[in-house]
């Protein structure tokens, strides 16, 4: 097996369960709010702690993949998701707090460090559509959440569920024991590990006009990805009166639609159109989907919502690869996981805030068709800006010199 294949693999799997593990609780929110009688709707509290530690801990990754190794990093990862999901299941109010943070510890790492894994065993004519493979890890744990959790529930309750995550994550950190020497074979254990670097990705970033207007409209389409994961079980179960388990069944064709665009964006961004276009148009497509689930009325047939979300999901969900690789190629040799860390800043603050605020909006009119309808909007006015800004480079490169 080459060395291309076999470290996407690796950080494919590594992804999925890192999200897998993310996507926990708002699947399990409908039962656990029961439970612990916490409002289904503060699940978006939940997510936005596991993103303001994946903001920072993303952030100061660099340093720590370049002295430990990526793979070591993804481990190191895999151990915060598992402890994260086994403290939440004590279902304490500061418990879950604490085991939020550390499952964002875990995930905010993952991406850099497969960034940088990729970055140096991938040929450069395939960047979009190895990096978009990678990461249907994201939407592939995401389906593994919404097909196997509802039922997991069932039978043995949802602490059960999410133990059976964790010790996924555990078998998964050991099994990538047996590549680490051959993907870490670039650490340099000279590396100093200084608090101070934390915010070098970020002005690095900043520095960058190509880079820094990416990784700001990501924000928007990370608010979108995260209001669809996060609260797509709870809409469909109140506003279209859906069983937990059916709504699952939704989120896991959304999810799955995700993967299949991830791939099918990543060849198109290699192949015919430059990679911000095809943001471009991804960011209307996710706008208009927004804006029809908003105005569908209830009571629909299943295959009809299907549908819907199943479009939803190809483009909301299905971004991520496209951007990921533009960054990586845009950045100097050796240094996609710092600049890919720096990014991803950007990137969690709209999951940070954007569930929270979706949330807000949805108790304050009692409705999740305004939430997604005012997302709807938000996010068509980031298509127009990315059309523009495409407009503009292909200006500037037509320009005589």
């Amino acid at each position: 097996m080459s060395s291309a294949t076999l470290a996407l693999i690796i950080t494919l799997s590594i992804q999925a369960l890192a999200s897998l593990a993310a996507l926990t609780a708002p699947v399990l929110a409908p039962v656990v709010s029961n439970d612990i009688a916490i409002p289904a709707t503060k699940v978006g509290i939940f997510v936005a702690l596991i993103y303001v530690a994946a903001m920072i801990s993303s952030l100061g990754s660099g340093d720590f993949i370049t002295r430990y190794g990526a793979i070591r990093v993804s481990q190191a990862c895999l151990v915060f998701c598992a402890a994260g999901l086994a403290l939440a299941t004590l279902g304490t109010p500061w418990l879950l707090v604490l085991g939020a943070l550390l499952i964002g510890c875990g995930y905010g790492p993952v991406t850099p460090a497969s960034s940088h894994v990729l970055a140096k065993n991938t040929p450069a004519h395939l960047m979009g559509f190895v990096f978009s493979l990678k990461q249907t890890g994201v939407p592939l744990g995401g389906a593994l959440a919404g097909i196997l959790l509802p039922p997991s529930v069932e039978a043995w309750g949802w602490q059960a569920a999410a133990w059976l995550v964790a010790a996924a994550c555990l078998v998964m950190m050991g099994v990538s024991q047996v590549i680490r020497a051959k993907f870490d074979d670039d650490r340099n254990a000279a590396q100093r590990v200084a608090f101070g670097s934390v915010l070098r990705p970020l002005r690095l970033v900043l520095a960058n006009r190509r880079i820094r207007e990416l990784a700001i409209c990501t924000t928007f389409f990370s608010i979108m990805q995260l209001c669809l994961t996060t609260y797509l079980v709870t809409f469909l179960t109140r506003s279209h009166g859906m069983s937990l388990a059916t709504a699952g069944l939704i989120l896991f064709v959304a999810q799955g639609a995700g993967i299949g665009g991830r791939l099918l964006w990543g060849a198109v961004a290699d192949r015919w159109f430059a990679p911000r276009n095809v943001l471009a148009a991804l960011a209307l497509g996710i706008g208009l989907c927004s804006v029809l689930l908003a105005t569908l009325p209830s009571h629909l047939p299943v295959w009809i919502l299907a549908i819907v979300c199943g479009a939803f999901g190809a483009t909301a969900i299905g971004w991520n690869g496209v951007y990921l690789a533009e960054v990586a190629r845009l950045a100097p040799k050796g240094q996609a996981g710092l600049y890919t860390g720096g990014t991803l800043f950007f990137t969690y603050l709209g999951v940070v805030a954007g569930p929270p605020a979706f949330s807000v909006v949805v108790e304050a009119t009692d409705s999740f068709s305004v939430g997604y309808g005012l997302l709807g909007v938000a996010i068509t006015l980031v298509a127009a800006w990315l059309t523009y800004s495409g407009f503009r480079e292909s200006k500037s490169r037509q320009a005589p010199r």
